[in-house]
């Protein structure tokens, strides 16, 4: 019983550490709590975006329906990518953010929200989405996906202005539904 007493603290941060070790949800309230305090928050650098490579962006990408098109269907909009994968931590604890953005976002005809997901199957991913209740849209990448967009770290977020020019790349865990970004998004949007 001494011992519990003396070691209460240590045994509880313990345990905890194995729950965040083992539970991906876990792990994602923990991430979804320190987004909270705005420190990871999105941010589209005019200046940085003004030398951003934008000329090899441009890959395949199906829908849930079969469909197949390109990136390059999308000029005039501004393109959301958000590679992810139900299984990650980080993307999970940012999918409540893109959420709200698409929420935002999803009846304007000037914005178009790619989701790609990297899960094995999409029957997995599916089954993810509808219990979290998303309703983005879902999508995977078809042959090559530059690095320049991709390069295999999850999540990984970019930004294309109407141009299809790179506004925008993240990789890691972010805050999108930020009344800044959304704002930076209404701008590209105006561009």
């Amino acid at each position: 019983m001494q011992f519990l007493r003396n070691n209460a603290f240590s045994l509880v941060m313990g345990i905890a550490l194995i729950v965040m070790l083992v539970s991906p949800d876990a792990k994602s309230f923990v991430l979804r709590q320190m987004m909270l305090t705005g420190l990871f928050n999105a941010n589209i650098d005019k200046e940085a975006s003004d030398t951003s490579v934008g000329n090899n962006v441009d890959f395949n990408f199906e829908g849930e329906n079969g469909t197949v098109q390109n990136t390059a269907s999308l000029r005039n909009k501004v393109v959301f990518i958000n590679f992810w994968a139900s299984w990650c931590p980080p993307c999970r604890a940012e999918f409540p953010s893109i959420e709200r953005l698409y929420s935002k976002f999803k009846d304007n005809p000037d914005v178009f929200f790619l989701m790609i997901n990297e899960d094995s199957s999409l029957t997995i991913a599916k089954a993810y989405l509808d219990k979290e209740k998303y309703s983005i849209p879902l999508y995977t990448s078809i042959g090559i996906v530059t690095k320049e967009i991709y390069s295999g770290a999850l999540p990984t977020t970019i930004v294309l202005d109407k141009g299809g020019k790179i506004r925008f790349h993240h990789t890691g865990f972010a805050n999108y539904s930020s009344d800044h970004f959304v704002k930076q998004i209404e701008e590209l949007i105006m561009e």
